[in-house]
């Protein structure tokens, strides 16, 4: 083991000490309240910045999924028997149990996920920002009284699931997983959350610093552990009411297939092969600038990476030139360097899975203007999985690279010549999560917005989200909407209530004969 690995591990140890847990024991599992050791085969986690172990811990099984499903129902229930305002009173005060822990939480996520430092502390403060977001709307969650045609009184109700089933993704556990919990907590839920096996531990301490800020035992269980083992015995539970996933579309199919075997409705947040239109009149500083940011943060492991960049053939040149320029000042390097823009991929399965495509692509003509393998410059100890950030040309919207999410540090740019032509490149694929329109034409941002198919659309910006609007897409990019009201009522289930008020109740033989 070099230095540098050995370094990772011993801060990952003091890490883990610091949130009273143990790297020495194989622990990987927060039910009811305690740390629980999984049950199954042993999981290794890499370093990504060195391709070297961390540690181990095992696969919690189906064992611990009946345990913790039981502890949610328990604590659902218990949940469930406050007022919405104590509900919400509890969920700003359980936030509060990450103070004084930001910078370790934010540390814990770069060497396990492998991204920068600065860009964990910037999602510290969004898991913060969604539990108060929904902590405010636990008692204003209002249902309505309908005028229907008889002497009732027909009132609707919004009422929990019971338990869900979340499962979330290698690419931003601390964020996917305050993402899932602050809405499915707000409307009534327990939850049963599985993160990715390659980045357990976020997750664990998130649910323990939670319960320890006022949150009920057992309200918020996480299992770690394989997909085909520990996600198939959450996916399969009869206790499970609705299972919302953020990942791959292949996954995301087995999910929702898994459901629907059971009848229990799903929400998936899937991949995306978003579209970035600049047109020759765009300001064309803020538009480089922009394409820079959505495809190269996150070394491009994010669903609404802007990875098409549809460019005007009249400013196609000095775009591609600039952006090709630009890219190669980005600082890439470890993650814990404070100087870090851009990290390495989480997995060798998804560096090999990259560098496939790099290497088809350039077999099917694509040209690389830069990037495309190892940076120059890293330390001998940074064996792990890093590519440069990449500009390819000469791509065709046939070619694999333009049709598959890459997710990783990847762009392709086409040019057009009509605005008809690149809405249609734009919708050409089967993904449908986010886009975005460069223009100074307020009219033809507008009306080229309108025209793509795609959950999220931005007009000169890229990447700005917040808890308060939804978030979700078409096609392979899922269905069901995060985030805002609109996430908030995926995990509920409008109940209606008839009450006879007549002086003498009417029954109904049959549908449809109330008393008028």
């Amino acid at each position: 083991m070099n230095s540098l690995s050995q370094h990772a591990c011993d801060h990952l140890a003091e890490l883990l000490a610091g949130f009273d847990l143990s790297a020495a024991t194989p622990f990987s599992n927060w039910i009811n309240g305690e740390v629980v050791a999984g049950e199954g085969e042993s999981i290794t986690l890499i370093n990504p910045a060195t391709g070297e172990a961390l540690l181990s811990y095992r696969d919690a099984g189906a064992g611990l999924i009946e345990r913790a499903t039981q502890a949610a129902q328990r604590g659902q229930r218990a949940w469930m028997a406050l007022t919405a305002s104590e509900r919400g009173r509890r969920m700003n005060a359980a936030i509060r149990g990450l103070e004084g822990h930001e910078e370790a939480l934010a540390q814990l996520e770069s060497v396990v996920a492998g991204k920068p430092i600065r860009d964990c502390r910037a999602e510290v403060g969004k898991v913060r920002e969604m539990f108060e977001y929904y902590a405010g709307w636990c008692d204003k969650q209002h249902g309505e009284v309908i005028p229907v045609p008889t002497s009732h009184l027909n009132y609707v109700r919004h009422v929990p699931y019971g338990v869900v089933g979340q499962i979330t993704p290698w690419n931003a556990p601390m964020f996917t997983c305050a993402w899932q919990l602050a809405p499915a907590i707000a409307a009534g839920n327990g939850v049963v959350l599985k993160p990715s096996e390659l980045t357990p531990f976020t997750s664990v301490v998130i649910a323990k610093q939670l319960e320890s800020g006022g949150l009920p035992k057992g309200l918020i269980n996480i299992v770690n552990g394989l997909g085909k083992t520990t996600g198939t015995a959450l996916t399969d539970h009869p206790t499970i009411s609705k299972l919302v996933f953020v990942g791959s579309p292949q996954s995301g199919r087995m999910i929702a297939e898994a459901g629907a075997r059971r009848l229990v409705p799903s929400v998936l947040e899937l991949g995306g092969k978003s579209a970035n239109i600049v047109f020759a009149d765009a300001k064309l500083d803020e538009a480089v600038a922009g394409a820079q940011a959505a495809i190269f943060a996150a070394a491009g492991q994010s669903c609404v990476a802007g990875s098409r960049l549809l460019i005007e053939r009249s400013v196609f040149e000095q775009v591609t030139s600039r952006l090709a320029r630009a890219a190669e000042q980005i600082a890439v390097g470890l993650p814990s360097d404070e100087a870090t823009r851009m990290g390495p991929l989480q997995n060798r399965r998804q560096f090999e899975q990259v560098t496939r495509m790099i290497e088809a692509a350039e077999a099917a003509g694509a040209r690389v203007l830069t990037g495309g393998k190892r940076p120059e410059g890293l330390s001998d100890e940074a064996q792990g999985y890093f590519i440069a950030p990449t500009v390819l040309v000469d791509v065709t919207p046939e070619m694999e690279i333009a049709q598959q999410e890459v997710f990783g540090p990847v762009l392709i740019a086409m040019a057009f010549d009509r605005e008809e032509e690149a809405i249609r490149l734009a919708n050409d694929t089967r993904f449908g999560l986010a886009g975005a329109v460069w223009s100074q034409d307020v009219a033809r941002a507008h009306r080229v917005a309108g025209q793509l198919r795609a959950g999220t659309v931005w007009i000169n910006s890229y990447k700005a989200i917040s808890v308060m609007s939804p978030f979700g897409g078409f096609g392979d990019s899922g269905f069901g909407r995060s985030s805002g009201l609109d996430g908030l009522r995926e995990y509920t289930v409008p109940q209606s209530v008839w009450v006879e008020t007549a002086p003498e109740a009417s029954v109904a033989f049959g549908y449809g004969s109330g008393v008028g």
